[in-house]
């Protein structure tokens, strides 16, 4: 069978220029994958060209836009997930400008794609007494719960992703003073978050109970299923939602309705900004590249800016204006006395 131009560019475009030449990580390379494995499923569904015989020809603005309309209307992506798509695409077509510039036309004409706005949604975090709430749910009498209870608590405490928990190893973590857990986050940047006695007493434990503490376990996944491999995202995420659901019936007031992983993440954030700590310093440990990005804490805590707002009020009003007009309103008086 002959290969064809597309298939040929998009081996080199992961093999050696996002592995090689950017060296990106494993979780951006299998997130750019996915969106070609939609590509060419479409292409075939759709467009009825089967994978063997796509060529870049056949990959016209047109073509790209009736995809990413696809993927909205069947697949019921919202626009954040297409924009992500387009990127993805727009990566692989940045490639091919240098790669193939005869066609640079063409290319360019599927890179003028715009994205689309989408409305940002409000953080959803949860109060201390809901992670309490959640967190006693967990049952410590087995080794399941033992390992749930510590990497849930970990997961709040250092404020990392789901994803760069499931990667954590015995070896990033240091268990003694100062101590201190390391954290490979997105694009490959390691930051150092402290952790507090209470959480190095309980993941102390756990590693000694599963041996994770002997040179040899090094490398081993800190978190792992009855297989001895990592965890993965969905595991992760249904192990939350157990308990979350477990302790809605106790207290439907606490815990959402919708809970994820990253809503420990956001829970820390709030908790931290609550406590008085700088953003500067919430940044570092969130692994956020700006301060930007973490300022919309500061903007969703609304308890914050009431008290800004209290201290900064200056009482502007006459004193007549303040004279309580519905004591001089004889009909409220009477049918108020009447009740």
């Amino acid at each position: 069978m002959e290969t064809t131009d597309f298939a040929k560019h998009l081996t080199n475009f992961f093999t050696k220029y996002m592995a090689g030449e950017r060296n990106a990580s494993p979780n951006t390379i299998c997130s750019y994958r996915d969106t070609f494995v939609q590509l060419i499923f479409f292409m075939k569904k759709v467009k009825g060209v089967d994978a063997q015989h796509l060529k870049l020809n056949l990959l016209s603005k047109e073509t790209i836009v009736d995809f990413l309309d696809w993927i909205q209307r069947e697949r019921k992506c919202s626009n954040a997930t297409r924009n992500y798509r387009l990127a993805a695409i727009h990566s692989f077509f940045c490639y091919l400008q240098y790669e193939c510039p005869e066609q640079i036309y063409q290319w360019q004409r599927v890179l003028s794609i715009k994205v689309r706005k989408h409305q940002k949604k409000g953080i959803n975090y949860l109060t201390l007494e809901g992670i309490k709430l959640i967190f006693a749910q967990i049952d410590v009498a087995n080794a399941k719960g033992r390992r749930n209870l510590a990497m849930l608590a970990l997961m709040y405490d250092s404020g990392a992703r789901v994803q760069e928990l499931i990667d954590l190893k015995p070896s990033s973590v240091r268990l003694e003073t100062p101590y201190i857990i390391k954290i490979l986050g997105k694009g490959r940047k390691e930051r150092i978050v402290p952790l507090q006695d209470e959480q190095v007493d309980l993941l102390k434990s756990y590693m000694q109970e599963n041996k994770l503490m002997e040179p040899n376990c090094n490398q081993h996944p800190l978190f792992f299923n009855c297989w001895h491999k990592k965890l993965t995202r969905s595991g992760v995420n249904y192990i939350l939602k157990t308990y979350a659901d477990m302790a809605r019936k106790l207290s439907p007031a606490l815990i959402p309705e919708k809970i994820s992983c990253h809503v420990l993440r956001h829970s820390k954030a709030m908790h931290l900004l609550q406590a008085g700590v700088n953003l500067v310093y919430i940044r570092d440990i969130l692994g956020h590249v700006s301060i930007q990005t973490t300022d919309l804490y500061a903007r969703a805590d609304s308890k914050q800016k009431r008290e800004a707002l209290e201290k900064a009020y200056v009482d502007v009003i006459p004193e007549n204006d303040k004279e309580k007009s519905w004591e001089k309103n004889a009909p409220l008086l009477e049918w108020l006395k009447s009740l």
